[in-house]
């Protein structure tokens, strides 16, 4: 990740919903069709995984958004509203508002990730998720688990010698943990 300043970063991660808004209304679907527009530099109505990466750097977002984040919202939106004629190796307009959406999941799950993976080596193992099972646990929209409930369902899911982001955040997802 390029080196940033953490106050260059907090200004980015404030400005996050207004640079790429997943709300419904007048003014967020305008922006979202001017962003759609210039990251579409082709002008064939859908943006490919490349494009998406390219415009996230336009907008200096790269700064942000790891490539993992990218690539888990980039494939859950694509399969989000198929149409006649769609690809799904392409987002449509129809599925950027949900790409905007899933890009700030995701990033908001890959913090949570990060914050846990004390080694900085993109995988949380046994002893990094046992000091941070709490924490995570806390994060959970106050249901209450033990450590032990918590490691144990991740165990069965990944065969616990390492988590991957992916998987963190397929179990984070089904257990709708936030940061709040």
């Amino acid at each position: 990740m390029p080196k940033v300043s953490q106050e260059e970063l907090e200004k980015f991660k404030a400005k996050l919903p207004e640079m790429l808004p997943p709300e419904q209304t007048e003014e967020a679907k305008a922006t979202r069709a001017k962003i759609f527009k210039g990251w579409d530099p082709n002008g064939n109505r859908k943006l490919s995984l490349a494009e998406v990466d390219l415009g996230l750097r336009q907008m200096r977002l790269h700064l942000l958004f790891r490539k993992p984040v990218i690539l888990r919202a980039f494939n859950a939106a694509k399969s989000v509203s198929k149409t006649k004629g769609s690809s799904d190796d392409y987002i449509d307009r129809n599925e950027f508002r949900v790409l905007c959406e899933y890009l700030l999941r995701y990033f908001e799950l890959y913090n949570m990730f990060d914050e846990i993976d004390e080694s900085d080596d993109d995988r949380i193992n046994l002893e990094e998720f046992e000091n941070s099972a709490g924490a995570a646990e806390e994060v959970g929209n106050g249901k209450s688990r033990t450590q032990k409930g918590v490691q144990y369902e991740i165990r069965q899911r990944t065969g616990w010698l390492h988590i991957l982001f992916d998987e963190f955040s397929d179990w984070a997802l089904k257990k709708k943990l936030t940061m709040d």
